[in-house]
């Protein structure tokens, strides 16, 4: 594994960086800041710590929804019923009891808006594999590791104080960034403001979610609270081109957390711009190729390289690459062979893969031999010269 710093790459970034990120203090006692556009984390702070998510583990339940709604094992119109079980929790609810048949879309508002913690348990126990709510929540933590979220594990649907429930904030972006990514059309219940269902719940019918009411752009995801984890809140909110999506956790309370979501947001628009910093396709670097028919092929990003960057002030953005050289021929256009990872000050790292810019084939019986005596005669004439110093 090769690593090279390259100056001339790094002066060519250091023209297009406008400045050096002020580090944003969360009150939070963990948090993530992402752009939507292009990956990029604007602030980690505890991200991969595994911690009581409460209710915001309810987005994991309409994850597996949305899926059976895809698939066809359920559609908006599908009734469900009540189970004893559903019915007998308490906190925020849809106040359902065993008697009722609810449809699939006045469950998922019924957890959307209301937080309900019946509606939720009615949804999981419908999917399950067995029937139950626990069966549901291993189907959970298993499909959770198969989107990469490696600190989740699921005790329940609907994050009600369990024992070993757990998520990292870093695990509950990824989770917001598939909702908003991969179901545009269920996307918008998030924004509801106000569901009341069947008139039982005049108190609880208003969305918690404390930025859609203050036309900042939000429409998303999902509050929680509880006394262990404190107050959290998955959100997201657009402004012009831009969509900025925020994990924090651990808030003393509804006000502060509402300030400090309100301040996230504020920050991540204001505070950076987009800057390209490499066009599609444009060389980084040419790579030794190995036994092939041309000793070098070319890196290109695969697609142009958009970076957020500080608004004020200057610092350099440096650029490493990382790759296990010589390349070995043949090689085909588009291969994966490298890493360019790029740093400022202020923001974390970001890694952008590099790929073969053409086709390199394997040489051909005679290019070989020639190819390998240069190497033994380049070997033995470096063992030469050290003998004679």
């Amino acid at each position: 594994m090769l690593r090279r710093t390259f100056p001339s790459l790094i002066a060519a970034l250091l023209i297009a960086s406008p400045g050096l990120a002020q580090e944003f203090q969360t009150q939070a006692g963990s948090a993530v800041v992402l752009d939507h556009n292009t990956s990029q984390v604007l602030l980690s702070k505890n991200a991969e710590v595994p911690l009581p998510p409460a209710s915001m583990s309810k987005l994991m339940t309409l994850n597996m929804t949305f899926e059976a709604l895809e698939d066809g094992r359920l559609t908006l119109e599908s009734v469900l019923p009540v189970s004893q079980h559903a019915a007998s929790y308490g906190g925020s609810t849809m106040f359902l009891d065993s008697r009722d048949r609810v449809s699939v879309e006045d469950l998922i508002r019924g957890v959307v808006v209301l937080s309900g913690n019946d509606a939720t348990t009615v949804l999981a126990e419908a999917l399950s594999p067995d029937g139950t709510e626990d069966g549901f929540s291993q189907m959970m933590t298993d499909r959770a590791r198969e989107l990469g979220m490696e600190q989740s594990v699921f005790r329940n649907s609907n994050g009600w104080p369990a024992p070993g429930h757990v998520m990292s904030m870093k695990d509950l972006s990824i989770l917001a960034e598939r909702l908003i990514t991969e179901f545009p059309q269920y996307y918008p219940y998030f924004a509801e403001r106000e569901f009341e269902f069947d008139g039982r719940s005049p108190s609880n019918r208003f969305n918690r979610n404390p930025l859609l009411t203050l036309d900042i752009g939000a429409d998303g995801l999902k509050t929680g609270h509880t006394q262990e984890a404190g107050y959290g809140l998955v959100g997201s909110a657009v402004q012009g081109d831009r969509r900025v999506t925020f994990v924090i956790s651990g808030l003393p309370s509804e006000t502060a957390r509402a300030e400090e979501s309100e301040r996230i947001v504020n920050w991540a628009f204001r505070q950076f711009a987009e800057v390209e910093m490499l066009a599609d396709r444009s060389a980084v670097m040419q790579a030794d190729v190995f036994m092939g028919e041309q000793s070098v092929v070319g890196l290109v990003p695969e697609d142009s390289v958009i970076l957020l960057l500080p608004v004020t002030g200057r610092a350099p953005v440096s650029g490493d690459i990382t790759f296990d050289g010589p390349v070995q021929a043949p090689v085909t256009a588009g291969d994966r062979l490298a890493t360019l990872t790029l740093s400022h000050p202020g923001v974390p790292p970001v890694e952008v893969p590099l790929v073969a810019e053409s086709d390199v084939t394997r040489a051909g019986p005679l290019r070989r031999i020639q190819i390998a005596g240069s190497r033994v005669a380049g070997e033995v004439l470096g063992s030469a010269l050290e003998r004679f110093e």
